[in-house]
């Protein structure tokens, strides 16, 4: 079957989706020329286009905003950007021209704060939301933060037990903190409650036993996160209203509780037929807080969102080359790529998360089902629609060609170098690929450079201590 890509999708009712076209039979990502930065940098390469960053930032808080001003409603909106999503400077400065709040989730989040702060990038008046299982080195640095400056730094309460250890460091300092309410999951998980949070049935009386009577410590925040994210399902909403509730018992508590924290969980998409309607989402949360507060006599909070993905994610690609095909059955075609899928995008080896892939080239070619693979020498260093439950199609070519097959998987922008561990020890010893920025420059041109190159053999054998 002789088609283009484009007819291919429109066959099965998808369309290419925002971000995307062809340019002289080369695929494009948000106007980027994919074929210019391969024939300058060769492959494989990672890329991040930083204005995607900023857009996302602008949409949910223009919707948000929108949503708060039609219902009338009393309470502000507030971004923050988690840290741990992708803690790289580009990726976190950019962000901060936005004028974005920032989560942290560990001690040495803090550390990058101070650096910020150092730089001029971020002034004392971030509001910084503190998450995480707070050891007492977390906690101390947090201290440090506030002794620096920092008045708006939130502290949220995962258990019972962080309470006694921030007792013994507060010393005199008046100190913000949250606490944060345990969800049950989802009915197909291992276990029925998170571990992270407070037990619903133990906060208020740990609110009257521990804080309230306590000068030094002000419940500003209630933090609810589902980990699965914000969809419109009976699941989230019924632990979306749980929350709320427990919220306005805590208020009626506590006249300085004045938040309401969701945490995060803006999906992305992650494939073609991605649908979801963000404007309705955040209509209904927002009339919902309404709603349930006027009910109940409360002041509306402020809303709170702790989007790390959502910021980041779409902004990311990773481009591979085909070195090798491979016909190991009848049915059975393997497209081996020049590096490992379990390196370079660890979520589809982990947790069979999907990501957008689409060839940059060879767009007119016949289609066919194929399964991707790495060089590495695992068995499960592949990306295929068993796993992922969609077909991947890609074009043929012949072993005659001239140019290779150069594939990319799109929407890679979080999570993927913290979890793979950029810069380390790789599987297999197979380098992390070069890190190439995309930004534009004041007059809308594009820029781009190479941040990071390919780990060179000196460089791991320094870390293994073969060159000592």
């Amino acid at each position: 079957m002789k088609n283009t890509y484009f007819n291919l999708i429109e066959q099965t009712y998808y369309f290419p989706q925002e971000g995307f076209d062809l340019r002289g039979g080369y695929l494009s990502f948000h106007g980027v020329s994919i074929k210019y930065l391969i024939e300058k940098y060769g492959t494989p390469f990672r890329l991040i286009y930083l204005p995607r960053i900023g857009e996302q930032i602008k949409k949910a808080r223009n919707l948000f905003n929108r949503a708060i001003k039609a219902s009338h409603y009393r309470g502000k909106y507030h971004y923050c950007y988690c840290t741990k999503c992708c803690h790289f400077h580009h990726v976190i400065g950019e962000a901060l021209k936005h004028n974005v709040n920032l989560e942290t989730s560990s001690s040495f989040d803090i550390d990058l704060i101070l650096k910020l702060y150092a730089k001029g990038e971020l002034d004392q008046g971030t509001m910084v939301v503190h998450n995480g299982y707070k050891t007492i080195d977390y906690l101390s640095r947090i201290m440090k933060l506030i002794d620096a400056g920092f008045e708006n730094c939130i502290i949220i309460l995962d258990s019972t037990k962080e309470m006694d250890r921030l007792k013994k460091i507060v010393g005199n300092r008046k100190i913000k903190i949250g606490l944060r309410m345990a969800i049950n999951e989802e009915p197909q998980s291992a276990y029925y409650t998170s571990r992270l949070g407070i037990r619903p049935e133990e906060m208020i009386e740990f609110y009257k036993n521990n804080i309230k009577e306590n000068k030094n410590v002000e419940l500003k925040m209630f933090h609810f996160f589902v980990d699965s994210g914000i969809k419109d399902s009976l699941y989230y909403w019924g632990e979306f209203q749980k929350a709320l509730k427990l919220f306005i018992d805590l208020k009626k508590e506590s006249p300085s509780l004045d938040s309401l924290n969701l945490g995060g969980g803006f999906p992305i998409r992650n494939h073609l037929g991605f649908e979801y309607d963000y404007e309705y989402m955040i209509r209904e949360i927002v009339n919902n807080i309404k709603e349930a507060c006027d009910t109940d006599g409360v002041h509306e909070p402020d809303i709170y969102t702790e989007f790390g993905k959502y910021t980041v994610g779409e902004s990311g690609a990773i481009i591979f080359e085909v070195v090798e095909q491979k016909q190991q059955n009848d049915h059975e075609l393997w497209y081996i790529i020049n590096n490992s899928l379990m390196n370079t995008i660890p979520d589809a080896w982990s947790i069979h998360e999907k990501f957008i892939l689409l060839p940059i080239n060879k767009w007119n070619n016949e289609y066919t089902k194929i399964n991707i693979g790495g060089i590495s020498c695992d068995h499960s260093d592949y990306y295929n629609s068993e796993d992922f439950n969609q077909q991947i199609m890609l074009p043929k070519f012949s072993n005659k060609d001239k140019e290779p097959l150069y594939i990319g998987f799109f929407h890679t922008g979080a999570y993927q170098d913290a979890i793979s561990g950029y810069g380390g020890i790789k599987h297999c010893l197979i380098p992390s690929p070069k890190h190439v920025i995309v930004d534009r420059d004041e007059s809308g041109n594009f820029v781009d450079y190479v941040y990071r190159n390919e780990q060179s053999v000196d460089e791991m054998l320094n870390i293994l201590g073969y060159n000592e």
